[in-house]
């Protein structure tokens, strides 16, 4: 590894070696484009690793594969987050793609004309750099919440794994998308109390397993609606994009009706903290003896030194391309273009649509676009 005085040269930088960067590199490697992919975690698929133990995707399985590998087993079921980590690890070798793990990018700087990035493993000088990375960086949690008891405990949706955290009695999820859902109807099924509070954010109208929701109703749902339906790219899309950044998109597995079987209780939003307790939208105090905070992420883009974020936080992009920063894109964030953008299809869609303009870019700056096409080990 070069030293911090002399950084490595590298065509094209990826950074996230999740299944954003993954599916970036295989459409660069499709077009012969010298990169590497940084992934700050020991193995491909640890980000899913170390989620809560009984996850499971959100889609069925026909809808998690990306380009050149389809993801393997019953198309209909919906995968384990240990399945999904295993067929990211398998991707990765099968398409050898040139993956340096346990190598965080702690800094993206302009030097010149080309990308400075800052790792734990030094520094490379690279002329293009995709953050494929998505928006769940960094836990939100509120202000309040140093507020409550120490006597409760508090654990965000990130830190969570089984129930065998939780201490004794009522337990409250704040935060009521998909994440919140799935903990909440855990949780009550293990027999604590729960409440589940946050706006209502809607749900599928129909079981995504039955015979009619699978053959027909499942790829309306994601392959018209969710991907071509409610993008950037159409009124109704440009919309509700805010919406679903701000409050998250409909409950999608987990319905209505298996909350109320669970005995999960909806309450409005907790909003502070009264004589250590938390307090909700109504006035209510809840004596709860755990809080689980399911309530979203900050992007966490702040090792990135360039001016080309908005007051939200958000990078100011166009489907993932950056036209203040020529050669940075984003890929795997909320609503890059569409709805199904944080769902596996969507970002096999953004990354091919990325990969195609690091090749222009390259082909516009490079005499011999074909010179040094192997990517750096």
């Amino acid at each position: 590894m070069s030293s911090i005085q002399d950084p490595e040269r590298v065509g094209t930088v990826v950074i996230g070696g999740g299944q954003s960067g993954l599916s970036v590199g295989y459409h660069l490697a499709r077009r012969r484009i010298p990169f590497v992919i940084l992934e700050g975690n020991a193995r491909v698929g640890d980000s899913w690793r170390q989620r809560w133990d009984s996850l499971h995707l959100f889609t069925p399985a026909r809808y998690d594969g990306l380009a050149g590998m389809p993801f393997p087993g019953d198309p209909g079921a919906f995968p384990t987050k240990d399945e999904m980590a295993a067929y990211l690890e398998t991707y990765a070798a099968r398409f050898a793609l040139p993956v340096r793990t346990s190598t965080r990018a702690t800094r993206l700087v302009r030097q010149g004309d080309r990308y400075l990035v800052t790792t734990t493993r030094g520094q490379l000088l690279a002329e293009q750099v995709v953050v494929a990375m998505a928006s769940y960086q960094k836990p939100r949690i509120p202000a309040f919440a140093a507020e409550l008891d120490p006597r409760i405990a508090q654990l965000h949706s990130s830190e969570y794994r089984s129930p065998a955290q939780l201490r004794h009695g009522p337990v409250l999820i704040v935060g009521a998308g998909n994440s919140g859902a799935d903990i909440a109807v855990e949780i009550a099924r293990r027999g604590h109390e729960t409440w589940m509070s946050g706006r209502d954010t809607g749900h599928v109208p129909f079981r995504l397993d039955s015979f009619l929701a699978r053959h027909l109703l499942v790829p309306f749902l994601f392959r018209v609606v969710f991907h071509r339906v409610l993008t950037t790219s159409t009124p109704i899309g440009r919309r509700l994009r805010p919406k679903v950044i701000a409050r998250g998109g409909p409950l999608i597995r987990v319905t209505p009706a298996d909350l109320a079987a669970a005995r999960v209780q909806r309450v409005p939003r907790t909003i502070g903290a009264q004589h250590g307790m938390p307090v909700l939208d109504d006035g209510r105090v809840l004596d709860a003896a755990t809080v689980i905070w399911c309530t979203g992420f900050h992007p966490g883009f702040s090792w990135i030194g360039l001016p080309i974020f908005g007051a939200d936080g958000e990078p100011a992009q166009e489907r993932g391309i950056v036209a203040g920063a020529p050669g940075l894109y984003f890929v795997g964030l909320h609503f890059l273009h569409a709805m199904s953008s944080t769902m596996i299809h969507g970002v096999e869609r953004d990354a091919r649509h990325v990969a195609e303009a690091v090749a222009r870019r390259v082909r516009s700056t490079t005499a011999d676009p074909l010179a040094a096409i192997q990517p750096a080990a």
